[in-house]
């Protein structure tokens, strides 16, 4: 690849492809384009390939529409232009298909498409599904249906790839995002994606069969496609800002700023420590020359550690070492090869090993490409305490590099879906963004992970099984916030069926006592019961197996929601029926828990531990009564002998407070966020030190309380109808934000007078009208701009 071709590759991938609408027709006709594989190769086992077909074309087409799909994923080049990389990912019974418009990239004469289509196998990231190797590209009209694929089409596997096994007794963690790539370069095709290679050596592809369309259409139950439902990713240019080691080498910043080859001499191991400044998801482009034989490792971290394993400050790199996933690059002596791994990777800190035999390699450049969900930051906040912009400003990078084509618990370690997580996410991407793409998306992977039980899997999609009850009840939750922020009834509905299930499930395993338990599977609630290798288990409060006040009163919680969803939809029955059982568990558990002498709530009935949990679950359900609730919740709040919520349940902590009216505390509760940015974080971690990841969304959740608690914005009835105000500013002398609504922006400002009263600046958008409620009082909302004092 020349030097000129990686420029070109920064221009295109910069630029977004274009994307019309998937056809209605290729939704449920059959296609006529077929599967294709490699003739002789085993379609279940690792393998990297390329795909080519060239044809003419009589004169530069103003449109050309092509449907296109790979598995496990792909990568398509027009006239060696990268213009699209997919699949979405999902499982293969909604396995996703892009349409695309290759007009911009084709030209009057010979054209050729070139595709990378890797099949992982057992070194698959957790997070891909699969059927086995398989590639399909169907044009849009008769006009396009030269680019079809069948054996016109021709096949190479690069012997160039093998895995990288990443060590995990070394890394001492879970960690499923996949084996890392090593290539050859004395290997590979180099050029394979360009017009002018020669493949006539190249074996035809084999068709394999038909697509399975709309589950009613063919015979071939490969993969059930359907169309993309969420836009391609972003991908933009991004350079590595400082060089802060080398070893046996010189190098400085101008090697990263693009404008300073390094060269490292013959039979030399150099190590160069580059940082980003902030935790990125990239794909590292690395170019090299000469150095035949030469072996470069880049290895990939979050953070630094000492000798005891302890990350400590982010920002050091004295006497710590960079232990983290692994890529390889093996040069073959020529000039301006690139080395680009197959996906993503997560960093602050890169770490490039050259290794060389008996030619000097030179490093000339490295670059990465940013990839994320096309999230738009379109809400803004901003307060007299300064400090709160830098949570805001960190919490969105955390929430943006935990959202591709799904939504990531955290994008280094594992990139799985997790309920627990994504309700959290999907709430800052409807505030923040306004996008409910990918929360449609997650809903509906959701509902696809329902297994025999009626439950939903714990993370989709997923090759490994894994089932937390709570979180089933968490996408109840899921469904009951989508349906409060948009209007989209028919969506909503057709999750009924899915929740009842889910309920049916839990009610099934009441207790006697009324409570819940014993508990089937993994009864996950927070990482502040914390993990231990006699249980091989962790996150779980006390009594699933005897009745837990916490798991009871998050049922309850979820039968709430549920019910005013059943209410809406006219189905009352079975809404009464669930408000009735909330009221139920909840009376069984103040009765049987509450301990009068501490004046909280006990785990369970044994009354041995307590938790900020069960006493948040207690004042969000009405567990205990109302005129108590206050003073529970100031109890939970000062008393640190309890078990306290980590990063993940504050969320819940935060509602509770917001629900007594006493959210003012919330600014000071952000105490945690304000020392991870004390300790370097550039995002927001998974849990207190000492975590394992530095990125996880669900600590992202201020972003979401600044605009809802502090700005006090919230949707004052299903579909976000109406508005209702709420604001807490606590400390703060003022607050302002504001945020994307369907009907246009909502933006607030609010500030404290002398006298102590409240005074503000209120603008709705559209027709939208609503209540701004504060300390006891209301003020009618109308659209357009209004001027309050309270």
């Amino acid at each position: 690849m020349t030097r000129l071709f990686l420029i070109l590759l920064l221009i295109v991938n910069a630029a977004t492809a274009q994307t019309p609408n998937a056809t209605p027709r290729w939704a449920t006709d059959y296609w006529q384009a077929r599967w294709i594989i490699h003739p002789t190769t085993s379609s279940k086992a690792y393998g990297i390939y390329h795909f080519r077909k060239s044809f003419d074309l009589p004169q530069k087409p103003g449109r050309f529409v092509i449907n296109v799909s790979g598995d496990n994923r792909y990568r398509l080049f027009v006239n060696g232009k990268p213009v699209v990389h997919g699949p979405a990912r999902s499982d293969t019974q909604n396995w996703y298909y892009e349409t695309v418009d290759l007009a911009p990239y084709l030209n009057a004469g010979k054209n050729t498409l070139a595709a990378q289509v890797w099949h992982l196998a057992e070194h698959a990231p957790f997070s891909q599904m699969s059927y086995g190797l398989g590639f399909i590209v169907q044009g849009d009209t008769d006009a396009e249906k030269i680019a079809n694929t069948d054996n016109s089409w021709k096949v190479y596997q690069n012997p160039a790839y093998s895995p990288v096994i990443n060590d995990n007794a070394k890394l001492r963690t879970y960690i499923v995002i996949g084996a890392g790539d090593r290539v050859n370069a004395a290997q590979y095709p180099w050029g394979w994606e360009q017009t002018g290679f020669d493949d006539s050596a190249w074996p035809a592809a084999r068709a394999i069969g038909y697509p399975a369309k709309g589950r009613a259409l063919g015979s071939d139950g490969n993969w059930h496609l359907v169309p993309r439902p969420i836009p391609l990713m972003e991908e933009r240019p991004l350079r590595l800002t400082a060089v802060r080691r080398a070893e046996f080498g010189k190098m400085d910043n101008s090697f990263v700023q693009g404008k300073s080859p390094v060269r490292v001499p013959a039979r030399t191991r150099a190590v160069f420590l580059l940082d980003q400044g902030y935790l990125t998801n990239a794909y590292p482009e690395l170019t090299v020359s000469g150095g035949k034989d030469a072996v470069v490792t880049l290895s990939y971290a979050e953070a630094l550690v000492d000798s005891k394993r302890q990350k400590g400050n982010r920002n050091e790199v004295e006497n710590r070492q960079l232990i983290g996933f692994e890529d390889q690059f093996v040069a073959d002596g020529s000039n301006s090869r690139t080395f680009r791994p197959l996906w993503f990777r997560t960093y602050r800190y890169l770490q490039i090993t050259v290794e060389t035999e008996r030619d000097p390699l030179v490093l000339q450049d490295i670059v990465g490409q940013f990839t994320a969900y096309p999230f738009e930051e379109k809400a803004t906040f901003a307060s007299s305490d300064a400090g709160l912009k830098d949570i805001w400003n960190v919490g969105w990078r955390t929430a943006r590099l935990c959202a591709g084509e799904t939504y990531y618990d955290c994008p280094y370690y594992e990139q799985l879906q997790y309920v627990g997580d994504t309700r959290i996410q999907s709430l800052i991407s409807l505030y923040v963004a306004g996008d409910d793409r990918l929360m449609r998306k997650a809903l509906t992977d959701y509902e696809h992970s329902r297994f025999n039980e009626g439950l939903t899997q714990s993370r989709y999609p997923s090759a490994d099984f894994q089932v937390i009850p709570t979180f089933s009840l968490f996408w109840v939750t899921m469904v009951h916030d989508y349906w409060m922020h948009r209007q989209d009834d028919a969506f909503v509905q057709s999750f009924l069926p899915g929740i009842a299930a889910v309920l049916d499930w839990h009610e099934k395993r009441l207790a006697p006592t009324g409570l819940n338990g014993p508990m089937e599977w993994w009864n996950f609630v927070d990482w502040a019961w914390p993990w231990t290798e006699e249980a091989r288990i962790g996150g779980v409060p006390p009594g699933g197996k005897t009745g837990s006040a916490i798991l009871t009163l998050q049922q309850a919680y979820t039968l709430q929601r549920a019910a005013n969803l059943f209410y809406y939809f006219g189905k009352n029955q079975q809404a009464e029926h669930y408000n009735a059982l909330a009221k139920r568990l909840t009376k069984a558990v103040y009765e049987r828990c509450w301990d009068a002498g501490r004046g909280i709530l006990a785990d369970t009935p044994e009354k041995k531990t307590f938790s900020q949990h069960a006493n948040i679950l207690a004042v969000l359900t009405d567990a205990v009564p109302a005129a108590q609730q206050r003073t529970v919740l100031q109890k939970i709040t000062t008393d640190k002998n309890l078990t306290q919520a980590t990063f993940y349940f504050k969320f819940y902590l935060f509602q509770a407070l917001k629900k007594t009216g006493q959210a003012d505390q919330l600014v000071s509760l952000l105490q945690p966020w304000r020392d991870m940015l004390n300790t370097g974080l550039t995002t927001f971690a998974e849990n207190p030190e000492p975590t394992r990841s530095d990125c996880h969304a669900w600590s992202a959740s201020p972003n979401y309380e600044f605009l809802s608690t502090v700005c006090g914005i919230n949707p004052g009835s299903p579909g976000f109808k109406s508005v209702l105000i709420t604001p807490y500013l606590g400390s703060l002398q003022f607050a302002e934000g504001s945020m994307p609504h369907p009907a246009g922006t909502i933006a607030v400002r609010f500030e404290k007078a002398p006298t102590g009263a409240l005074r503000g600046v209120v603008t709705l958008p559209g027709a939208l009208t609503g209540t701004l409620k504060w300390n006891g009082k209301s003020v009618a909302l109308k659209p357009g701009r209004q001027e309050i004092t309270l």
